[in-house]
């Protein structure tokens, strides 16, 4: 049985996920220009959040899938750089809130890591 904080980022993972599908024009709005085909985009990104989500409560794949959340974590990191640098892509949030995404991308980054 695999801890209960590795089933718990599998599970926001998924959820993160299929947000992608329920809400595609947000996460189309927070693309970078310089990324093309952002409607393929979101729905790539959101399968493989998916994946990577379920892989990752899986012991036999969750090393493979740790690695694959970091690097996917770190391709976000631009998107989350776009937010603070542009008023329609963050979307009315507050700049404090915007500015401690990046932190919490590599605390989420670290927690992938425990599992590799």
């Amino acid at each position: 049985m695999l801890p209960w904080h590795q089933y718990l980022i599998g599970v926001l993972f998924v959820i993160a996920g299929m947000m992608h599908f329920w809400k595609p024009k947000i996460y189309e709005r927070i693309l970078p220009p310089y990324i093309p085909a952002h409607g393929s985009m979101v729905i790539i990104s959101g399968i493989a959040e998916m994946i990577l989500g379920f892989m990752i409560m899986n012991k036999n794949s969750q090393v493979e899938a740790a690695w694959g959340i970091i690097i996917l974590l770190i391709l976000f990191l631009p998107v989350h750089i776009y937010m603070l640098k542009n008023e329609k892509a963050a979307m009315k949030l507050p700049k404090w809130l915007l500015i401690l995404r990046l932190p919490l991308q590599f605390a989420l980054m670290y927690w992938a890591y425990l599992y590799t």
